[in-house]
């Protein structure tokens, strides 16, 4: 079993998120590791965009620092799971591919740890009081722009988490097609020879068919005891 650690990046918005796109190779395990506080929310979005055999499916499981398993999936193709975080350490997610004996497994998934709380509001009371009652017009306005900078980010980083997203289901349904198409053209393939052999056989035994009896037999058998 392989394990990677994933380390933490935190934007203005106090929000990390991480997408990755890997394979698990038939009968073992990947893993990730991401270091949470308590009370930050862990969103995470996955499914299975291209196997070289069988079904697109995986199981994945989310487990706390002591261990604890918060989340099991087993054998599905895609999911989606959100949970608030309880204890300060790393989190794991793991996906297991164990029960393939030969199918490997690409999958996408999509990481997102952000905290309700908004990082500006301590910081803007504190301001406030420092400042006295004449700033509070000033502050008001530092945080109007401070929560709409804050607003745009969020939706910047939703719009580009679905873009991200849509670009898997895309990659997925691409890999479907083309391994439908080679599929088809093997069969294909394989008709066009049965085909050709069937119709070579009928024109020998047609052809056969005209031949006299005893050049068929005879004459090919002993050639040289007829010429005699």
């Amino acid at each position: 079993m392989r394990y990677i650690f994933v380390t933490a990046i935190f934007s203005v918005v106090f929000a990390y998120e991480k997408d990755m796109t890997f394979t698990v190779s038939a009968g073992n395990t990947e893993c990730f590791y991401h270091k949470v506080l308590p009370n930050e929310i862990i969103d995470i979005e996955y499914q299975v965009i291209d196997a070289s055999h069988g079904e697109l499916d995986i199981s994945f499981q989310l487990a706390d620092p002591v261990g604890r398993v918060i989340v099991a999936d087993y054998k599905k193709q895609d999911n989606a799971h959100r949970h608030t975080a309880a204890l300060n350490g790393d989190y794991r997610f793991c996906f297991d591919n164990s029960f393939s004996t030969f199918s490997q497994k690409t999958v996408f998934f999509d990481l997102m740890v952000e905290t309700e709380d908004s990082p500006y509001n301590d910081y803007d009371d504190d301001k406030e009081m420092e400042m006295g009652n004449a700033a509070e017009t000033y502050m008001m306005r530092v945080k109007d722009i401070s929560e709409s900078v804050s607003r745009v980010k969020e939706h910047v980083s939703a719009a580009k988490r679905l873009q991200d997203l849509l670009s898997a289901h895309e990659a997925r349904d691409r890999n479907l097609a083309e391994d439908m198409c080679a599929r088809v053209l093997q069969w294909s393939l394989w008709q066009i020879a049965v085909m050709l052999l069937v119709g070579i056989t009928q024109v020998f035994f047609v052809k056969s068919l005209f031949e006299e009896p005893s050049s068929r037999s005879v004459k090919k058998l002993i050639p040289n005891f007829l010429s005699q």
